[in-house]
C-alpha cells in the first residue's frame, strides 16, 4: 500500500462480490451497476441538511493519501491530531460546504483554537451523559438504592468541571463572533455601508457547524452522534431553533442542571441568546483565569486551573505525557485505517489491556472520582498577577493546500480523467522498463535537511 501511494499510478478497483465458479475453477466477480437502497443509507450521513459521504471506493482512498493526506515531514506524522481529522472531514463533505471562504475561515488560528476547545468540552460531555445514563438504570432497576449525599456531591463537581469547559468554549466562539483580526474579511457587516452580508453569514454559518459536527463525531470515535449533534445545535442555536428533536435523549430538571449549568435560562425566541454567550454574561470570580487560558502563564495555588490551562496548551499529540485522551487525537495512525475507524487487530497486536493502556482505547469512556471538596477549597485559592504571554503553536494548511481543497473536486477528477488511475499490469510493466536510479542525491538531502529542521527547536 506504501508503494501505491507514493507512486503516480493508482491501480483500478472492480467494485462487486466475488464468488469461485467450480465449473471455470476460477474466481470471478458480480459487478453491481446501481447500488442497493439499504447501500445509499449507509453511504451517507446527513448533517444540518448536508449528506457527508462515510465510505471511499479504493480510487478516493488512495487519491486522498497521495494527495491531500499531512506529509510525512509534518509534526508528529505518525499520530493522529485534529489537522487529520480536518483532512477526512473536508474530503467526505459534499461540495456545497467545500467553499473557498469556509476553506480559509477553517484554515485560521483562532478556529483552530476554537475546535481545541470544542473537542475538550465534547469529551468531556460525552462522559457525563454516560454518567447521568448508567445512574439513571441503576435507580430504576429493582434492587436500587437511594442516592447517598456523596453522589449529590459529585454531582455538584461534574456540573462545576462541564461549566469550565463550555466557559472555555464559549471565550473561542466570542472571538470568532467579534470577528477581528484574521476573521475580519469574514466578518457579517460590510465596512463602510454597515450593512449584513445576511446570505453570506448564513451560508457559512450551517455549513462551519456542520464541519465541526463531523469534526467532533469523527474525533469521538464514531460514538453518541444524536448527542453530539443535540448539543451543537442547543450551544449555538438555542432551543428555539434546533433542526432535528431527539424525544428519546430528553432529561429531567436534575440532570439538565448537571449538563447545562446553573447560567442556562431559556426565555422568548426574540431575546434568547446562545447558551454559551449566557456563560460569558455571569462569570464567577474564581472562574475569571479560565477566559486567560493560553494568552497569558498562570500564576496562582487553583489546582484546576492549572489542569485546565495544561490541557489546553498541550499539543494533542503529547496529550498521553500528561494521562490523557481526548477520542483518537494523539493515537498512533497504525491503529486505525484511513478513515480514523479503530483496527482492534492491530490493538490486539500491541497487547494493550487495563493494565497497559497508554491511549486510553481499553479503558474508555473513563471518567475520574473527583474531590468532593474541589470547588470549596477553589474559593481560597489566590491568583496572581500574570506577566508571561502564552502563544500556542498551531500547524495549519499551506498555501498549496489550500488551493488543492478550494478546487477539490476539478482536482480528483482531473486526477481520474488524465491517465493517472490506470490498471496495474501497465503500472508493473513501466516500473520494469524504467532505467532510472530515482531522484539525484541532490533532492534527496535537500528533502532530508528540511524533514530535520522542522523537527528541530527554534531558536
Amino acid at each position: 500500500m506504501t508503494q501505491i501511494c507514493t507512486s503516480n499510478l493508482i491501480p483500478k478497483e472492480i467494485i462487486g462480490l466475488w464468488y469461485w465458479n467450480e465449473q471455470k475453477e476460477c474466481f470471478q466477480n458480480e459487478n453491481r451497476k446501481a447500488p442497493s437502497p439499504d447501500a445509499e443509507k449507509k453511504e451517507f450521513m446527513i448533517t444540518n441538511n448536508f449528506k457527508f459521504s462515510t465510505k471511499m471506493d479504493k480510487v478516493d482512498e488512495l487519491i486522498f493519501l497521495q494527495e491531500f493526506q499531512r506529509h510525512a515531514t509534518s509534526y508528529d506524522s505518525d499520530l493522529i491530531v485534529m489537522q487529520d481529522v480536518k483532512n477526512l472531514v473536508a474530503f467526505l463533505a459534499p461540495s456545497a460546504i467545500v467553499t473557498k471562504s469556509l476553506i480559509e475561515f477553517v484554515n485560521t488560528k483562532t478556529v483552530d483554537a476554537f475546535m481545541k476547545a470544542l473537542i475538550m468540552y465534547f469529551d468531556y460531555f460525552l462522559k457525563i451523559v454516560e454518567f447521568i445514563l448508567v445512574e439513571r438504570d441503576e435507580v430504576a432497576a429493582e434492587d436500587a438504592r437511594i442516592l447517598s449525599t456523596e453522589n449529590t456531591e459529585m454531582r455538584r463537581v461534574y456540573s462545576a468541571h462541564l461549566q469550565q469547559y463550555r466557559l472555555l468554549l464559549a471565550r473561542e466562539y466570542s472571538l470568532i463572533i467579534l470577528g477581528e483580526g484574521e476573521l475580519k474579511k469574514f466578518y457579517h457587516l460590510r465596512p463602510i455601508v454597515n450593512l449584513s452580508k445576511t446570505t453570506f453569514d448564513k451560508s457559512i454559518h450551517e455549513s462551519f457547524l456542520a464541519f465541526c459536527t463531523q469534526f467532533v463525531w469523527i474525533s469521538m470515535h464514531r460514538r453518541a452522534y444524536d448527542v453530539i449533534d443535540m448539543e451543537m445545535n442547543r450551544l449555538f442555536r438555542s432551543e428555539h431553533f434546533k433542526l432535528t428533536r431527539y424525544p428519546r435523549l430528553q432529561f429531567n430538571k436534575p440532570e439538565a442542571q448537571i449538563l447545562y449549568g446553573p447560567n442556562y435560562r431559556r426565555s422568548n425566541y426574540r431575546i434568547q441568546s446562545s447558551p454559551l454567550i449566557q456563560e460569558l454574561n455571569k462569570v464567577s470570580r474564581h472562574n475569571l483565569p479560565i477566559l486567560s487560558i493560553g494568552q497569558q502563564k498562570y500564576i496562582g495555588t487553583d489546582i484546576r486551573i492549572i489542569q485546565l490551562e495544561m490541557e489546553y496548551i498541550v499539543n494533542v499529540a503529547q496529550l498521553t505525557l500528561i494521562g490523557l485522551s481526548f477520542g483518537i487525537l494523539g493515537h498512533p495512525k497504525s491503529l486505525y485505517d484511513t478513515l480514523l475507524k479503530l483496527d482492534w487487530e492491530a490493538v490486539r497486536e500491541n497487547n494493550f489491556s487495563k493494565n497497559y493502556d497508554p491511549y486510553g482505547i481499553i479503558t474508555q469512556p473513563h471518567l475520574k472520582v473527583p474531590a468532593l471538596n474541589e470547588e470549596k477549597l477553589r474559593l481560597y485559592a489566590k491568583t496572581c498577577e500574570p506577566y508571561f504571554k502564552l502563544e500556542c503553536q498551531s500547524e495549519l494548511w499551506t498555501r498549496e493546500m489550500v488551493k488543492k481543497w478550494k478546487r477539490r473536486d476539478k482536482f480528483i477528477n482531473q486526477f481520474k480523467e488524465n491517465g493517472v488511475i490506470t490498471d496495474i499490469w501497465v503500472k508493473c510493466s513501466k516500473e520494469i522498463a524504467d532505467n532510472s536510479y530515482g531522484p539525484p542525491v541532490e533532492e534527496i538531502v535537500t528533502k532530508f535537511l528540511d524533514g530535520k529542521a522542522k523537527h528541530r527547536k527554534e531558536r
